[in-house]
């Protein structure tokens, strides 16, 4: 038996990076969540179990395997094709998943507004309902919603473990300096 047919076909795992151990959870078609680092590993175990009641731990398939390495890479400062990790948007709603998939187009480095990103995403003047679908984001990193700031270059918020310190350190890895103009894709 080959090592891509020693996986589960769903689960969760936790794994190291450069900001703390974080989580994956995956189905056969996906990557359904990331959960970044909680003030422990037993905390970041937890959320991910609570969050994902249904999956027990087990070892990762090729894609999430590809969304491990994926977060590695870029927790460290290292580039990587985000839009090339398989995910699973089952359940999620149409407009959130055209956020999601604006987003992840968006490259290391750059930031955009809430207003950019409804735009980018097909509804102009929907930066609210943008907040919205960020705020329920599943996939942290995968879909990179650190990279969202307020209009006039203003931090913004962050509902991902560590809120503001944490995206602030995740931009600051990509290179980005806060306070400063915020750069579009």
């Amino acid at each position: 038996m080959n090592s891509d047919q020693n996986f589960d076909n769903e689960g969760i795992a936790l794994f190291d990076t450069a900001i703390g151990a974080c989580g994956v959870a995956w189905s056969q078609r996906g990557v359904i969540g990331i959960q970044l680092p909680e003030a422990s590993d037993i905390a970041t175990r937890e959320r991910i179990k609570r969050r994902f009641p249904h999956l027990t731990e087990g070892v990762p398939g090729p894609a999430a395997r590809s969304a491990i390495g994926a977060v590695e890479t870029l927790m460290s400062g290292g580039e990587v094709e985000l839009a090339e990790v398989e995910l699973d948007f089952e359940g999620v709603p149409a407009f959130h998943r055209q956020v999601y998939q604006a987003l992840r187009s968006t490259s290391r480095g750059t930031t955009l507004t809430y207003g950019e990103l409804a735009a980018l995403a097909g509804s102009p003047g929907a930066a609210r309902a943008v907040g919205t679908a960020l705020r329920r984001n599943p996939m942290a990193v995968l879909v990179p919603c650190h990279r969202v700031v307020a209009a006039g270059g203003k931090l913004g918020g962050f509902s991902a473990g560590g809120g503001l310190s944490t995206k602030t350190r995740m931009l600051a890895i990509e290179g980005v300096t806060i306070g400063a103009q915020a750069a579009t894709p």
